[in-house]
């Protein structure tokens, strides 16, 4: 007979390793699907000072393993698998990966999201090398120096606000000819004297120099190119959910992160999402852990009513 498991997780960033422990503590049989290595975007970080307990702070692929080391101290086991196909229909899901079918009662989806690069040369080289993603997690690196925001949404505007408190000089680089995001976030970054703003305009290439990434930027309407030196540059131009293998169940948000309340649950029964991949209004590691644990809760209340209208049928 196919193995059935209590949980299946898919993903091993810290919503899903977290999930992982809480669900081993609790007794179920649970497995954990991850396609790379265990932190999923964090283990991409150089150093993190937001996660509480290290005080020193702590890599991204170091708390990575400690994560999945927690995890499998407690039972949880580690499958490298990357999941292709997902059957939610009936009452056992079905994940298939390149490594064959994995049943479960219960599905939790922790595949994360991924920031959206500007695809251009050297981009992945220089990524946590000058050229960042995330301005809480990196901005500390650049007080009292020049940074460039590239983006225009509300993600770019908080991102120099939260910049602007930092560094001496926060230039935005926007595709069109003012911001799109919304008044809170808009106002208060064009009254700041050291913010500035080139609109109309695009990057077209990284210069970097040193510990220095500056930016080739192009004028959309006249099409001439300036040189512009910084620290470094921050690219704000939103994030793809990794909901690809899903093909549009459970629903998603116009953005295309899954639909899921603070009970972690999805539109679809038994499944549940945790973590960047779900609908929420702050995407840190401390919120993603929260929804590990929250999941798990909710997903054992799941099991035990399922349990009971078995037996009363």
């Amino acid at each position: 007979m196919e193995h059935v498991y209590d949980m299946i997780i898919v993903g091993g960033g810290p919503a899903g390793y977290t999930t992982a422990l809480y669900a081993a503590r609790a007794g179920l049989d649970a497995v954990l699907l991850e396609k790379s290595a265990p932190g999923g975007q964090m283990g991409l970080t150089g150093e993190i000072d937001n996660y509480p307990g290290f005080e020193e702070g702590i890599d991204g692929f170091t708390l990575g393993l400690k994560m999945q080391k927690s995890a499998e101290r407690f039972g949880a086991v580690t499958r490298y698998a990357e999941a292709v196909s997902a059957d939610f229909s009936g009452k056992i899901k079905k994940i298939q990966t390149a490594g064959g079918i994995f049943l479960g009662k219960t599905v939790v989806l922790a595949m994360g999201a991924s920031p959206r690069n500007l695809g251009l040369t050297g981009e992945k080289e220089l990524t946590g090398r000058g050229v960042h993603y995330c301005a809480h997690c990196d901005g500390r690196f650049y007080k009292n120096k020049r940074v460039l925001v590239v983006g225009g949404g509300n993600s770019a505007a908080a991102d120099a606000l939260y910049l602007s408190r930092l560094a001496a000089k926060v230039t935005v680089i926007h595709r069109r000819n003012a911001l799109r995001a919304e008044r809170a976030y808009r106002e208060p970054l064009e009254k700041l004297p050291n913010v500035e703003f080139l609109w109309n305009s695009v990057v077209t290439a990284f210069l970097p120099e040193g510990k220095a990434v500056g930016a080739r930027v192009k004028n959309l309407l006249s099409g001439v190119e300036t040189d512009l030196a910084a620290d470094g540059i921050f690219v704000s131009i939103g994030r793809k959910p990794a909901t690809e293998f899903l093909r549009g169940t459970p629903a998603t948000d116009k953005n295309g992160y899954l639909i899921a309340d603070e009970t972690a649950r999805t539109t679809i029964d038994g499944v549940f999402a945790v973590g960047d991949i779900r609908t929420k209004a702050v995407r840190q590691i401390v919120t993603a852990v929260s929804d590990g644990a929250t999941a798990v809760h909710f997903a054992e209340k799941h099991l035990a009513e399922k349990e009971e209208s078995e037996i009363v049928e």
